[in-house]
């Protein structure tokens, strides 16, 4: 089965999705090596990880979908990857379907931001007019070449416009052709609750950030609420970042890595992990 009908299957499913936030090939595989069926291409992190910078608009669509690319190649488990605004107008988003579908992702999102757009649980966001992005959508579902390549519509207009505008603007993105929506940092259990009386009929997103606008819930109650898939995008970063500057803290006090091995991955198991043990006996058949 291909990775995109798993994700079809998936969505079927009566359980909700759990997709947690990935950056690189080895935190790929590291979900997928953890259990989880889905893995998410965090746009966030992926900013953070090949530029050390914020999510502000700051990389381009060849370097994001090279990104993706390689995540999806390290895994068998389906990648849903973050695709900003569609990088420009229904052109710039033409390309954009064209390139992450041959890029063998299962699934991209885009939203209705202006664009340079920034990090959706960060403060100074603007939205583009609702035609604008449906228009988006419907020259997003009208290049797939597969109908299992999926558009999720995402909309940042609840922290722009208000909670009230975000529904109205899902019900367009829905008559564009969305196959999920993605209504950004609902800010309650009330607002979520209301999410889902508004769109009973289509798979829902929910974006649990530690720390940001929406409340965190246990995958149990996100789906008796009524989501379908569950992003952790930041939750991988956040906790290699405080690993890796507890290690560096360690090494810097007290001159030695010592202190740090019993919360460190060895080289054997590490080389393991990345498939080194495999490539090896492959090897001997060329020799």
């Amino acid at each position: 089965m291909k990775k995109r009908e798993i994700l079809r299957k998936l969505l079927a499913s009566e359980k909700p999705i759990m997709a947690p936030g990935a950056y690189n090939g080895l935190t790929a595989k590291l979900v997928e090596q953890a259990g989880f069926s889905v893995v998410y291409m965090t746009g966030y992190g992926t900013t953070a990880n090949i530029l050390g910078k914020p999510d502000y608009g700051y990389l381009t669509l060849t370097e994001m979908v090279q990104n993706a690319k390689n995540m999806g190649a390290a895994v068998d488990i389906p990648l849903i990857a973050d695709a900003d605004t569609g990088y420009g107008n229904i052109i710039n988003v033409q390309r954009t379907v064209q390139e992450y579908e041959l890029a063998g992702i299962a699934a991209i999102h885009l939203e209705d931001q202006v664009f340079p757009k920034r990090c959706g649980h960060m403060e100074g966001k603007q939205v583009v007019s609702v035609n604008e992005h449906a228009q988006k959508i419907k020259a997003a579902v009208s290049t797939r070449t597969d109908d299992d390549f999926l558009i999720i519509a995402r909309t940042d207009a609840r922290a722009v416009n208000g909670f009230e505008d975000a529904i109205e603007r899902g019900k367009a993105y829905a008559d564009a052709g969305a196959d999920i929506l993605f209504i950004e940092a609902p800010q309650s259990i009330q607002e979520m609750e209301a999410i889902h009386k508004a769109f009973p009929n289509i798979p829902l997103v929910a974006n649990m950030v530690e720390h940001g606008k929406t409340p965190l819930l246990p995958i149990e109650e996100l789906g008796q609420i009524g989501f379908k898939l569950v992003l952790y995008p930041v939750s991988v970063l956040f906790a290699a970042t405080f690993a890796v500057k507890e290690m560096l803290e360690t090494l810097s006090s007290h001159g030695t890595i010592e202190p740090s091995l019993d919360r460190m991955t060895n080289f054997p198991e590490f080389n393991q992990l990345i498939g080194l043990d495999e490539l090896m006996e492959w090897e001997k058949n060329f020799k």
